[in-house]
Order: structure tokens, then C-alpha cells, then sequence
């Protein structure tokens, strides 16, 4: 058995997956550590180890992500190569969806979007709010950047004690705004508000910034597919904020299984689609 290996390697957490013959996913895991190199290798030793595949077995290991930029040797001695990050993005989504028109938004520290049209793969912007933007405000406001507490204390919260809704403040629906759609975020928010509802407040705004943003890179663009990968997609609050803005906009936000993992399997596909020489 060959198998290639995609490693997207961050700063503290690396991602890895292979892809065999068959062209399947093979075992995604996720390893933290407290920096790229050592997350590098914990992760590939503990990925071959798990899944009972030798060195000779792999045929290629592509990195990318920022923390591959520390990684410019070969892997265990084998062939290794770096694969460029956002095109990693788009071919993990479209081997993930089957889409061919896309646009892939990566929800990472920040948030980058990727537009995809056939094998026409471009990054073309982002901002710079995603789960960096949650820990650190969780960290001021809640006194801990643990993310899933986070989302457990969201799970207890009311939005409508933070956020200003459109039934606020006007006593009739404006064009295209339902009453329930919000008008301020944290507009509502009180001096002596809860843990809880201030952890909702949060996971609603970076997702809601980033669904306003996914939306207006669309414009002009004819695509209402919106592919969503990365760390915060496993957050249980997206089942209400992605479909709230699907019913607003008439758009589709779709979470594939893989999702924490679309760049790692873009990494290998960006070896697997390159047509190798003949001898």
C-alpha cells in the first residue's frame, strides 16, 4: 500500500491525514504542541503508529499551513514538499463537496476566503476575525480562552440580552430584514450581563462577522455555495447561526465532514493531481 500524506501544520496544533490508492481519507487526527516542529512530529509518529503504516509505505508528505514554514527538511528522510495554503483550501473543499464553484472560507485564527471556479483556485481576502478574535476576547471578558467552555457557557445564554434585534427598534419589519434579525451586536449588552449570555454574545458575533464577510465577497460573483472549514465549524452554535443567514440572504453554508481537516487533504491532493513523469 502507498500512501501520501497531507500535514497542515499550525503553530500549536498539526493536522494530518493520508489519502491511499483508492483516493480515500485515511484516520484525520489532530495533535497540539507547543510549537509547529513539535507538533510536526508528534503528529506524523503518532499517525503512522495508529493506523500500522511503515515508512516505506508513503509515497510523498506535503506540508503547508504557517507552521511549515519552520519545516525545510525532508520528514523522516522521505520525499516531502510544501503545498500552498490556499490552494490546499479549495481542493480539500471541492474533494469534500463534489463542488465546482465555491467560495472556501477557512476559519482559522483569522478568516481567509478562497473563490473556487473549476480548477481556477484564488485567494481573495479575508479579515481578521475568527477563533484568535473568540480566545482573546473570551480571555478578557470571560477570564479563560478555553474554547469549548466557551461554547458550554453559550449553550446557557439569551441573545437578546446582548444583541439589539430590528423588533427593537422598529415596530415594523424593514425590506428584507425579518424582526428577528440583529441590528447591533452587543448593542444590548448590560454592565451586569451573565457569563453565559456574554460567551453567546461572542461565538455570535466572529460568526456572523464572518458570514457578512463570506456574503459580501460573493457579490457580483453568481456563487451562493459557501463551503465553511476550519476548528470553528465544530462549534454547536453554527446550527443556528449559519442557517439564520441562509434564510436572510438565500445562500447555502455547507460544513463538510472533514472539515477541521479540508487543508490537510488539499496538501496531499496537491501532490496527487500533479501528473507525475513518465520513465
Amino acid at each position: 500500500m502507498k500512501i501520501v500524506i497531507g500535514i497542515d501544520v499550525g503553530i500549536s496544533t498539526t493536522k494530518i491525514v493520508g489519502i491511499n490508492e483508492q483516493g480515500n481519507v485515511v484516520s484525520p487526527i489532530r495533535i497540539r504542541a507547543t510549537d509547529p516542529v513539535t507538533s510536526l512530529y508528534g503528529a506524523f509518529g503518532k499517525y503512522l503508529h495508529d493506523n500500522h503504516i511503515q515508512l516505506g509505505d508513503v509515497e510523498k508528505v506535503m506540508l503547508t499551513g504557517v507552521g511549515s514554514a519552520y519545516i525545510n527538511e525532508p520528514v523522516y528522510g522521505l520525499p516531502t514538499d510544501k503545498a500552498e495554503e490556499f490552494l490546499a483550501d479549495g481542493l480539500g473543499a471541492r474533494y469534500e463537496t463534489n463542488l465546482e464553484r465555491m467560495l472556501v472560507v477557512s476559519l482559522g485564527t483569522g478568516t481567509s476566503i478562497v473563490k473556487c471556479d473549476g480548477d481556477d483556485i484564488k485567494h481573495i481576502g479575508g479579515i481578521g476575525i475568527g477563533g484568535g478574535t473568540l480566545q482573546g476576547l473570551s480571555r478578557l471578558l470571560l477570564k479563560t480562552d478555553d474554547i469549548k467552555q466557551v461554547a458550554a457557557l453559550a449553550e446557557e445564554g439569551d441573545l437578546s440580552h446582548i444583541n439589539v434585534l430590528i423588533k427593537d427598534i422598529c415596530a415594523n419589519p424593514l425590506q428584507g430584514l425579518p424582526m428577528d434579525a440583529i441590528a447591533s451586536l452587543f448593542g444590548n449588552a448590560k454592565t451586569n450581563a451573565s457569563r453565559e449570555d456574554i460567551a453567546l454574545g461572542l461565538i455570535w458575533m466572529v460568526l456572523q462577522s464572518i458570514c457578512s464577510a463570506t456574503i459580501l465577497s460573493s457579490l457580483g460573483s453568481g456563487i451562493k455555495e459557501f463551503v465553511m472549514i476550519g476548528n470553528l465549524t465544530l462549534l454547536p452554535q453554527v446550527r443556528h447561526v449559519f442557517p439564520a443567514t441562509e434564510r436572510l440572504y438565500g445562500v447555502k453554508f455547507r460544513i463538510p465532514r472533514y472539515s477541521e481537516f479540508c487543508t490537510a487533504i488539499g496538501a496531499a491532493l496537491c501532490y496527487l493531481n500533479v501528473p507525475k513523469p513518465t520513465l
